[in-house]
C-alpha cells in the first residue's frame, strides 16, 4: 500500500511543526559578519592586488615545477 501526503506550508511553519529551532537570528548575525569581512577585504579584490598575488604565486609554481622536472630527469 502506498500513501502520499502533500503538506503546503512555509519553511518556518515546517521547522516549528518538526520541533526544529528558529535559526533566523543566527543566520542574520552570520550574514552581517560576512558582509563586514567582505567590506574590510575589498581592497584585496582590486585587480592590481589580485595580479600581484597571482604573478608571485605563478613564478614560484613555475620554479618548483622546473626543479621537479630537472629532478625527474636526473633520476
Amino acid at each position: 500500500m502506498k500513501v502520499n501526503v502533500e503538506v503546503e506550508c512555509t519553511p518556518a511553519e515546517a521547522r516549528a511543526f518538526l520541533g526544529l529551532p528558529d535559526v533566523t537570528p543566527l543566520n542574520e548575525a552570520m550574514v552581517a559578519e560576512m558582509l563586514k569581512r567582505m567590506e574590510t577585504n575589498v581592497a584585496a579584490m582590486q585587480p592590481e592586488e589580485l595580479m600581484k598575488t597571482w604573478t608571485s604565486f605563478g613564478l614560484q609554481a613555475q620554479d618548483q615545477f622546473r626543479r621537479l622536472m630537472e629532478a625527474a630527469v636526473k633520476s
